[in-house]
């Protein structure tokens, strides 16, 4: 019996876990003050392929103002969203028109209408996120 329930506790993490990336990815561009709270204090967020590292909620919210301040007509695309207990993998694609500098070191010049294929890796601690990886592959949309 014991087993059993140990399995119900470990689906209980993983539905919570994929409901908090959810609420994340679905509110991170509308408000991003609303998604510090899906964050331990310790989060550090990462974009590998724009060499960018922010820690701290404070930090993280800042960028999320610049960046989808530089963004119009956002289309969200999503692909695949699946969970650990201690992992939560989400892959999108994002269309969108780059209207400012607030996207650090995008690859594309303002102006541009992007298609931005975005895998999240987030790492979760006591039904929080406290470490989020961002994967992009950035291409010129039609």
């Amino acid at each position: 019996m014991n087993e059993v329930a140990d399995v119900m506790e470990r689906s209980d993490v993983v539905a919570h876990n994929l409901h908090v990336a959810g609420e994340h990815i679905e509110n991170e561009a509308r408000d991003p003050a609303s998604v510090m709270a899906l964050y331990t204090d310790d989060i550090v967020l990462e974009v590998p392929g724009r060499a960018l590292r922010f820690a701290g909620r404070a930090a993280i919210e800042e960028n999320y103002r610049r960046m989808f301040g530089s963004m119009t007509d956002i289309e969200i695309e999503p692909l695949e969203r699946f969970a650990t207990e201690d992992r939560v993998v989400d892959d999108m694609i994002a269309r969108f028109r780059l209207i400012g500098d607030g996207m650090a070191n995008a690859p594309l010049p303002v102006g541009s209408r992007v298609e931005l294929r975005l895998v999240h890796v987030f790492h979760m601690k006591d039904g929080l996120i406290s470490r989020e990886i961002v994967h992009e592959h950035w291409r010129e949309a039609a």
